[in-house]
């Protein structure tokens, strides 16, 4: 009698090893370099794992970018709402921050490799309507000038974005990116309307609740 043998199931563990790979490829030597043979012989299996897990190159990519905004949405996620909505932008930045460089090959190749196609565009708009929304709170709260939250999420999405490349690509120590950061944001939400004092509060109430990482050797 013949028996019925199930496919083999799929070792998640495989499937992370696979992303983590491919992204610091990705990010460390571009995306050309990028190849089943290499990176299913740096990983230790096979190019048909690659199929198995993905389907394919192009699948690999676009999971490269989920699972690299997963992780920042699940950082923003832990940030609290609370009564001080300027702190609440603080800690969204450094949590931005943080995550970027607790995961510096899954951030670059997440911003280096760009959507794969149109379908893949809108990866992520979910952490950036987190910022946007909090800003929103800072201009209902009368701590911004009304304004364009998304244009003013978008200033600050920049400088955080900024210093964070900058420091991934070793241009900016980390014990000088931090401070910078602090400074623009101070400037930023200053020139948004709000008091200096009341910024430099805030920053230091989203300090004290654990929004400031650890500085990375």
């Amino acid at each position: 009698m013949l028996s019925t043998m199930s496919p083999r199931a799929a070792d998640p563990g495989v499937r992370m090893a696979l992303l983590e790979t491919a992204a610091r490829i990705i990010a460390t030597e571009g995306l050309g370099k990028l190849t089943l043979r290499r990176l299913a012989n740096e990983v230790g299996t096979s190019t048909m794992a690659i199929y198995t897990h993905f389907g394919g190159m192009t699948e690999l990519r676009r999971e490269i970018r989920r699972e690299g905004f997963a992780r920042l949405g699940a950082r923003e996620a832990a940030v609290a709402i609370t009564g001080d909505p300027v702190a609440d932008v603080w800690a969204l930045g450094m949590a931005y921050y943080g995550n970027a460089v607790e995961n510096p090959n899954l951030y670059q190749a997440m911003f280096m490799d760009g959507p794969v196609d149109e379908a893949d565009a809108d990866a992520g708009l979910e952490t950036f309507g987190q910022l946007v929304a909090a800003v929103q709170r800072c201009i209902d709260a009368g701590r911004f000038d009304p304004a364009d939250p998304v244009g003013l999420a978008t200033q600050l999405w920049a400088l955080v974005h900024g210093l964070v490349t900058l420091q991934l690509a070793r241009l900016l120590p980390a014990d000088r990116a931090l401070p910078c950061l602090a400074a623009g944001a101070r400037n930023l939400m200053t020139a948004f309307g709000d008091d200096p004092r009341a910024v430099g509060s805030s920053i230091a109430r989203a300090a004290a609740r654990g929004a400031r990482p650890s500085v990375p050797a």
